[in-house]
């Protein structure tokens, strides 16, 4: 299988080391629905690439572009955001400099924070606006982390977990790469400068057969959906996508040939990449256990498509290229249209 490709092109860093073209200063990054704190410095619009559904003119040096105009890609209303390995990301029609290196840029749920790894591989948080930065883990050496998400898990009348039992849900997960060998691991949020533990995906044990039990190495591409603290993930030597959940207990189930996952808002869907013919194509399909019909979102693939994310709604899914950043309806109606020339890894901002 060419998925393969896939893993060594973007493996376990999914860090872009692409400049922007163009340079930038501090930006406010309000998002539509989140009033946060006043820009700190001048916005510089990062230009409007071809084929872009620009609604207004490009805003003007010094202000963030207005909600209803899409620059390169990115506005307020969109809530596309998109890292590319330096420490500016393009987001609300303009870029914000975070001041330091940022790789594999990921948003709480609430969308305030942002988590990334910097220039010497820590776990960092920060505001939107690059401001507020603090070093969540600190990598110990001989390490390479990628990939954070966000977990995320509410109170379930018909579940007496109790609050208590919810912290460990308010967490980030991400994936450490030491000496080859891949394991998933977690930092809660409000423990500054703890240590991450392993994250052990397995199956709890019935009362029949032992349940097999996925692998513990391998794993990869974290990302997390829902509200009961289920994440996806990849598994590289199976070339196996899973879904773990532990909310009530622990649960793991093989969804099938893929990588790169990602889990809608609602946790209810999955987009994975798999290759198809020479190109990287995505797939979605349900996360329910008794669904597994697969749909190949782009069946005329001419270019590969991957390392997809889903809009807030779960109506869009934003994808690379080589070109730059494509979007296309998640039902499969129409096909990837380019958004971006900007070359990096698209997410989307709560």
């Amino acid at each position: 299988m060419r998925n393969s490709s896939v893993r060594n092109r973007f493996g376990t860093t999914a860090a872009i080391a692409l400049m922007v073209s163009v340079g930038a200063v501090l930006v406010s990054a309000c998002g539509p629905e989140n009033g946060d704190s006043a820009p700190t410095g001048a916005a510089v619009p990062t230009g409007t690439a071809p084929g872009t559904a620009a609604t207004g003119a490009p805003a003007p040096s010094g202000s963030a572009a207005p909600g209803g105009t899409v620059v390169n890609g990115t506005s307020a209303a969109n809530h596309l955001t998109i890292s590319t390995g330096t420490s500016t990301v393009a987001l609300n029609g303009a870029t914000a400099d975070f001041g330091t290196v940022v790789r594999d840029l990921a948003w709480s749920p609430d969308g305030k924070k942002a988590a990334f790894v910097n220039g010497d591989g820590d776990l960092m948080t920060a505001d939107p606006d690059g401001s507020g930065k603090v070093v969540l883990a600190k990598n110990p050496g001989g390490e390479t982390w990628s990939h954070p998400t966000w977990q995320r898990a509410t109170a379930d009348p018909s579940v007496t977990a109790g609050a208590e039992a919810l912290e460990r849900f308010a967490a980030i997960v991400f994936t450490s790469d030491k000496g080859g060998t891949l394991r998933l691991e977690k930092v809660l949020t409000k423990s500054p400068g703890a240590t991450p533990e392993v994250l052990t995906p397995h199956n709890s044990e019935g009362g029949g057969d032992p349940l097999p039990q996925p692998p513990q190495t391998g794993n990869t591409w974290a990302n997390a959906g829902g509200h009961r603290g289920e994440i996806v993930y990849a598994n590289t030597p199976t070339n196996e996508v899973y879904l773990y959940d532990d909310y009530i207990r622990p649960a793991t189930r093989d969804l099938g040939k893929g990588s790169q996952p990602a889990l809608t808002p609602d946790g209810e869907h999955l987009v994975f990449v798999r290759s198809v013919n020479g190109h990287d194509h995505l797939f979605t399909r349900s996360t329910q256990i008794d669904q597994k019909a697969e749909k190949d979102l782009t069946p005329s693939a001419t270019t590969d498509y991957t390392e997809p994310a889903w809009s807030p709604d779960g109506r869009t899914i934003a994808v690379r290229t080589p070109d730059g950043i494509s979007t296309l309806p998640a039902d499969g109606s129409a096909a990837p249209t380019q958004v971006s020339t900007i070359k990096g890894l698209p997410s989307y901002r709560p």
